[in-house]
């Protein structure tokens, strides 16, 4: 187990974007190469393919798209910094690896206000995203078990993730009851101010953070999640401790952290008053 959350870590950061959902089907032009012949198709679509035209997406009462962790790479759509996904298996993987994909629970703000949840990447694209960071398999490194695991532990740490800013998000429910995440960035190795003041005062560096901006229904607000190791990984697949807040680059991020950190400390005083009385 120790081995699967070490790879989880390295990898927690990639995500890739969606696909055609399985078993969505699409109909080829007379003429056209199978699928997947690129000798035969020279590398281009032929220009009846659909490839080349501009068409309106199906209506669909719950959409999805990606996860929210940044990858790197060059070939990144500039729009959510996402590479093409990659569902095919890679050369000289050791055993076939799932394709599905779960729906978070995150929705995602969209320009038409349709109904849009991030999509998790699939096994398969999680294995081929950890090839892309350099990870090389070898004999009794991962089974398919852990690949698994691996995923589990990520969803579950977005999962949690977005509870954390919902809870913060609670203070302006009056103002929007609909908080989407819009966009996000992963910045492993820019450690936040406040993460450098703890490591200053002896606390361990966070292995990972991400930027989210939430569409607080039309005011963008950026949130800064710092992933500290939380230990071995419990029941529900958890194990990072998350230090969420709002960042502090506007007077309304400030109020509120002011807010929080008074709310606290009122209730740990009436907390220890409570047990002297008693």
């Amino acid at each position: 187990m120790g081995n699967t959350v070490s790879a989880a870590e390295k990898v927690a950061s990639n995500i890739v974007p969606s696909t055609l959902s399985k078993g969505e089907e699409t109909t080829l032009p007379k003429g056209h190469p199978p699928v997947g012949d690129k000798s035969a198709m020279g590398g281009n679509p032929p220009p009846e393919c659909p490839m080349h035209q501009k068409q309106q997406p199906k209506e669909q009462p719950v959409l999805v798209s990606e996860c929210p962790v940044k990858h790197d790479g060059a070939d990144v759509n500039p729009l959510n910094m996402m590479p093409p996904a990659n569902q095919n298996p890679a050369p000289g993987q050791p055993f076939p690896l799932p394709t599905e994909r779960q729906v978070s629970s995150i929705p995602k703000a969209t320009a038409d206000g349709k109904q849009e949840f991030w999509l998790y990447p699939s096994q398969q694209m999680f294995w081929n995203a950890m090839l892309r960071k350099g990870w090389r398999w070898e004999k009794d490194d991962l089974a398919p078990k852990d690949m698994d695991d691996i995923i589990k532990i990520h969803n579950a740490n977005n999962e949690q993730a977005w509870q954390e800013v919902l809870k913060w998000e609670a203070l302006h429910a009056r103002e929007c009851g609909n908080p989407r995440l819009k966009s996000f960035g992963g910045k492993a190795t820019d450690y936040s101010p406040r993460a450098k003041i703890r490591n200053m005062m002896g606390y361990e560096l966070p292995f990972d953070r991400h930027d989210w901006i939430i569409d607080r229904c039309g005011k963008d607000v950026r949130y800064i999640i710092d992933y500290y190791d939380g230990g071995m990984v419990d029941e529900k697949y958890k194990f990072a401790l998350l230090d969420v807040r709002p960042a502090m680059d506007s007077f309304d991020n400030v109020w509120d952290r002011m807010k929080v950190a008074y709310m606290r400390w009122k209730f740990e005083l009436e907390d220890k008053l409570k047990e002297l009385t008693n």
